[in-house]
């Protein structure tokens, strides 16, 4: 009503011919001091940008590594036995030594949705944090970003793998299967994989 204020009360109407005219009044004189005033501006937003970069790179070394620590509850559900499995390392960074230089903490947390048994997300949280800390990247490196994604797929597909050939050479064969969702933290960055329909 007309007794409350509007939440646009305060802005002009939109068929206002004074809002137009003084935009444009704007625009002519900002044009008027011509392009070296644009180009300045330019050059100092480049240069504080620069200064920003080189501030955040000093301290990147000083900002502190955020602690971790997983918890985990489980429900069996309808089931008669529980299917699933999990992995919680609060720190596997020891086991991942020689680290890059960058690198000062790696945890590790994982769920496996198992179905049609239990061998396969049993199997996967035995194996693919063993195979993780097999595959992590050792000494130094171009790109840390990039070379824990493709430690990370190339450990999903080399887990696979092993568990296939176990389950493969069986008599009957093995028909369990499992989902899988990983989260890697390497210091405060939080790498998140997953296989099926696990997020």
């Amino acid at each position: 009503g007309k007794g409350g204020s509007l939440l646009f009360d305060d802005l002009p109407p939109a068929s206002s011919s004074d809002t137009a005219s003084s935009a444009t009044e704007q625009v002519s004189s900002a044009g008027s001091h011509g392009k070296g005033e644009k180009r300045k501006s330019l050059e100092e937003e480049e240069k504080n940008g620069r200064e920003e970069l080189v501030e955040k790179k000093v301290c990147k070394g000083s900002v502190s590594i955020l602690r971790l620590k997983g918890y985990v509850a489980e429900r069996k559900g309808e089931r008669e036995d529980m299917q699933d499995a999990h992995v919680i390392l609060n720190d596997i960074t020891e086991e991942c030594q020689p680290l890059p230089s960058q690198i000062t903490r790696v945890s590790y947390f994982a769920v496996f949705d198992g179905h049609g048994g239990v061998r396969a997300s049993k199997f996967a949280a035995r194996n693919l944090h063993q195979n993780l800390i097999k595959k992590f990247p050792k000494g130094e490196v171009a790109s840390v970003e990039k070379t824990v994604k493709r430690c990370l797929l190339d450990t999903f597909k080399h887990t696979d793998e092993e568990f296939l050939k176990q389950a493969s050479s069986q008599k009957p064969a093995w028909k369990d299967g499992s989902t899988a969702t990983c989260v890697l933290a390497v210091d405060n960055t939080l790498y998140i994989a997953n296989l099926g329909d696990s997020r």
